[in-house]
């Protein structure tokens, strides 16, 4: 609690960057709780929302609290057509929420940011008026996971997301820390993924993302699948017995 009664901010990314993992509704509600008690803020970033793989999209922070029969008081979504339409350069999104603090982001907002060209507001009214585009790319996503999947499910400790384009990958297996890892697996395979403890800071002796490896899987199929396959190769050559010396 006595942390909790400091916190002003919670920064809640669903579905998660690395991991893929989404908050379901319990898990809002918990933190809905939190945030009545202690009065923080909560910003919830949504840019991988529209890349799932089943029917039904990721639980986002404004629909648990239409759920629970509550408003938007000190919560604001954040999201993005970067992931969704595949144009991170267009760096185009929205925010929407609780509408005091909206008009205190406007203010930052206008100060601290530049406005969109003429261009850029076009092209987002074009992507974001189409659906068609988002579920052949989502279709596309699933195709390239559902294939890589168990191909690397067979030489690391890897599992279907929730959602986003990462897979999170343990990499114990092969003897190799993070960075060894991805740093012998460019050397040989020309194959690049980031170490998991690239991503998140050591507390208390411990950094959550050691041994872990992201995955991005935003390249066309044929590449993901070679991609795939060179990682394989290299898994087997971590774990295969020396040869005998003579």
């Amino acid at each position: 609690d006595t942390v909790w009664a400091k916190t002003q901010l919670v920064y809640v990314c669903s579905p998660g960057n690395p991991t893929g993992a989404t908050l379901d509704l319990e898990g809002w509600k918990a933190l809905f709780a939190l945030s009545d008690k202690h009065g923080f803020v909560i910003a919830s970033d949504e840019c991988y929302s529209e890349i799932y793989f089943g029917d039904t999209p990721p639980l986002g922070a404004l629909e648990a609290a239409r759920l629970l029969g509550r408003g938007d008081d000190r919560l604001l979504a954040f999201t993005s057509l970067s992931k969704r339409s595949n144009v991170p350069g267009l760096r185009s999104g929205f925010v929407a929420g609780d509408a005091t603090l909206m008009r205190a982001y406007l203010l930052y907002r206008t100060y601290h940011g530049s406005a969109l060209s003429p261009t850029v507001q076009q092209v987002s009214i074009a992507a974001w008026s189409d659906e068609s585009h988002v579920e052949e790319n989502r279709a596309a996503y699933r195709r390239k996971f559902d294939i890589v999947t168990p191909m690397l499910a067979e030489v690391l400790d890897v599992a279907l997301p929730d959602a986003s384009f990462y897979l999170w990958a343990n990499v114990a297996r092969t003897g190799l820390s993070d960075i060894e890892f991805a740093r012998e697996l460019y050397a040989r395979q020309h194959v690049t993924v980031l170490p998991g403890s690239f991503l998140a800071r050591e507390s208390q002796g411990v950094n959550p993302g050691a041994g872990y490896v992201r995955l991005a899987l935003v390249a066309g199929v044929e590449e993901c699948i070679e991609g795939a396959r060179r990682i394989v190769a290299f898994c087997a050559s971590c774990t295969a017995p020396a040869a005998p010396t003579r």
